[in-house]
């Protein structure tokens, strides 16, 4: 999965299952209306509506968004543990039958395994995609409508913090890798990846135009259930209309961000890709 990279200290709680000191939490008296995200993952689970006030120390909630919350009970049978669904992060603990509302739940989160995003700010998403050179993937997503953000880089391989350089030599398993971020109330995801196919023949298996080698091989990197669903479903409409689809479906792993002058490439120097193209195929 492609995950947010982790100060030690959200690291102790979140990966490994610590407890951060009640009352010293930067969300716990937090009252503004919004969505409480994992900060693991940015996957939304706690709605402002549902927060309440326990006097426990940490924050509470009465519900959680529908699918959101994963329950596992702890080895001694003593507390049930709460994990983001999406990614296994731990958050807390839930309690039932306390009284303080009449949802009679409580579910006790630490402030550091979440982020909060105000009602006025959209809750954005973090999708992967690769499609040959960088530089023309990116610079199709940077002009799509919703997207907020786009940044090329590196996903797949076995090789930590990659260079450019390193990548072009073959051996490192990375493929050139575009993250987009972008507003589900503006568009969607089915949008993001039909813009994937229609900018890049993704019936090529060497690589892509003129660019041949194994970095620059097409994939979408999944990182939910429902992301890789929706992305065979276009595989197979492609298949249907007899396309021999080259393109692979793995899951997201860890995104190295690219050296900073690969970022915008042709934006910055005024021209457009020699590798991709627009092609109307949905």
């Amino acid at each position: 999965m492609g995950y947010n990279q982790l100060t030690p200290e959200e690291e102790f709680v979140i990966l490994h299952k610590g407890t951060e000191r009640p009352y010293t939490g930067e969300l716990l008296n937090n009252k503004a209306k919004g969505t409480y995200v994992c900060k693991r993952c940015d996957a939304p689970l706690y709605r402002s509506e549902d927060k309440f006030e326990s006097d426990c120390g940490w924050p509470s909630f009465d519900d959680e968004i529908e699918g959101a919350v994963k329950r596992v009970r702890d080895a001694d049978g003593r507390r049930t543990e709460i994990l983001c669904s999406n990614c296994g992060a731990h958050l807390g603990h839930v309690f039932l039958g306390e009284g303080f509302t009449t949802k009679q739940t409580r579910h006790c989160v630490n402030s550091i395994s979440m982020k909060f995003i105000p009602a006025d700010n959209p809750v954005l998403r973090k999708v992967y995609f690769a499609s040959g050179c960088f530089w023309g993937t990116e610079y199709f997503f940077m002009k799509a409508k919703g997207v907020k953000e786009t940044t090329v880089g590196f996903m797949g391989g076995h090789v930590d913090n990659p260079t450019y350089e390193q990548v072009c030599q073959k051996n490192t398993g990375h493929l050139e890798t575009t993250e987009v971020v972008f507003d589900p109330a503006v568009t969607t995801y089915e949008e993001m990846v039909k813009l994937f196919f229609e900018t890049h023949d993704f019936t090529q298996t060497n690589g892509q135009g003129p660019d041949i080698g194994p970095q620059y091989l097409s994939c979408i990197f999944y990182s939910t259930p429902q992301e890789k669903e929706i992305a065979e479903k276009y595989i197979a409409l492609l298949t249907d209309k007899g396309y021999s689809v080259a393109t692979m479906l793995k899951p997201a792993s860890t995104f190295w961000k690219a050296e900073n002058y690969h970022q915008q490439y042709y934006a910055h120097r005024g021209t457009k890709p020699y590798c991709h193209k627009y092609t109307k195929v949905f």
